[in-house]
């Protein structure tokens, strides 16, 4: 959001320019959408384009043709994407969602997973892993953040189920929820990668310690999020999937297979450094009960009718929204009804006032005459003006 009023910054800064210097300016981008007090821009949207590709690879695996068929099938919906970004953005600024704390504690876990204790370098670290200045990258942590928060408070919570149609669905579904005997584990990382003798000692010594703290009642999902170098488990406490004994080799079943719930491993000394597990529970063959699975049936629920009621969430936002679209682009999610047609400065014909008016307002009527202020009334009777 910062980088798209930067943008408008300077963009009117061109357009305030003396007439004379027309000639040696470069236009480098050009604005396709306006929502509300934001912009896109056509080089946001290409960025978008150009990252797809990566993006879904990274998100869900997909390789060489079902790659292909994916990113074809998600370019139409970048535009839909930005808008509702900015929805979502806005409308935590109105709800007064604050997330600074959960921010920086994203951003420290980084620092400290990077290996990283002084700030100057890890932001030079960000910027050369990121292709961005740290701050951009922290903007676009924040807004993720405010996003999730949004949508979690104003369209999952109000998703409820009665415990009948739980229990119903679990009834009707039993065959579904059969499985063979399985551990469920969690697991912390400390790394020993690149240290040398002195370091590895205490990356031995770290473990240990966090052995004897989780054995005396420390919350092991904390102590893994704070200390683990398992980047793909630390943000979840250190949850791993379930394992049937044939999952885990010899050496680790005899570890853990046997063990009662809450057990902690001692040190496991690996090539990458030391591993430490805790036995969350030890699931028998078979169907399980309703109660064991209760959570899982929610989650098969929940899903089917958070995607329409988060589209028709986002729908309101856009019926309310000061929205206009330039011609050739498309939104595929927008609200039926809105009328988004895209307002041309150049062609708006001034009303006629009296000439006090005009002395009065005439400070101001270069910016007015060039430049539509979303909220401002023109003669477009279709757009709304912004709430």
């Amino acid at each position: 959001m910062r980088s798209s009023k930067l943008r408008s910054c300077l963009i009117l800064a061109g357009v305030l320019a003396p007439a004379a210097a027309w000639a040696d300016i470069t236009i480098m981008d050009e604005i396709i959408c306006k929502v509300n007090g934001d912009i896109v821009t056509r080089n946001e949207l290409e960025k978008d384009r150009q990252e797809l590709p990566d993006n879904l690879r990274q998100q869900s695996g997909l390789t060489g043709q079902a790659l292909d068929d994916a990113v074809k099938k998600n370019i139409p919906n970048l535009l839909r994407q930005r808008i509702d970004d900015l929805l979502l953005q806005q409308r935590a600024k109105e709800l007064d969602i604050k997330v600074d704390t959960e921010v920086n504690k994203f951003i420290a876990d980084v620092q400290r997973r990077a290996k990283i204790a002084d700030p100057d370098k890890f932001q030079a670290f960000i910027r050369d892993n990121m292709g961005m200045p740290f701050e951009d990258y922290r903007g676009q942590i924040k807004n993720s953040y405010l996003q999730r928060r949004v949508v979690e408070e104003e369209v999952s919570r109000k998703i409820t189920f009665k415990h009948e149609e739980l229990e119903a669905y679990y009834n009707d579904h039993k065959e579904d929820f059969r499985r063979d005997e399985q551990v469920v584990l969690s697991e912390i990382l400390i790394s020993t990668a690149g240290l040398d003798a002195a370091g590895q000692a205490a990356a031995e010594k770290k473990a240990k310690d966090l052995v004897a703290r989780a054995n005396k009642g420390d919350n092991f999902a904390d102590l893994a999020s704070q200390n683990s170098d398992a980047g793909a488990t630390a943000s979840e406490g250190g949850r791993l999937p379930p394992y049937a004994k044939k999952d885990l080799n010899a050496e680790m079943a005899a570890m853990v297979w046997d063990k009662t719930k809450g057990f902690v491993t001692d040190p496991i000394k690996l090539d990458q450094g030391y591993l430490i597990l805790r036995v969350d529970d030890h699931q028998k063959a078979g169907i399980p009960s309703f109660e064991e699975v209760e959570g899982d049936v929610q989650a098969r629920l929940f899903q089917p009718r958070f995607e329409p009621a988060l589209r028709a969430y986002l729908n309101k936002l856009r019926e309310q929204a000061f929205l206009e679209i330039k011609p050739g682009y498309t939104d595929t999610g927008a609200a039926p009804n809105k009328d988004t047609t895209w307002v041309d400065p150049a062609q708006l014909k001034p009303e006629t006032i009296k000439k006090e008016e005009i002395l009065a307002q005439s400070h101001r009527k270069h910016l007015f005459g060039i430049i539509p202020l979303p909220g401002t009334s023109t003669p477009n009777t279709g757009t709304s003006s912004s709430h």
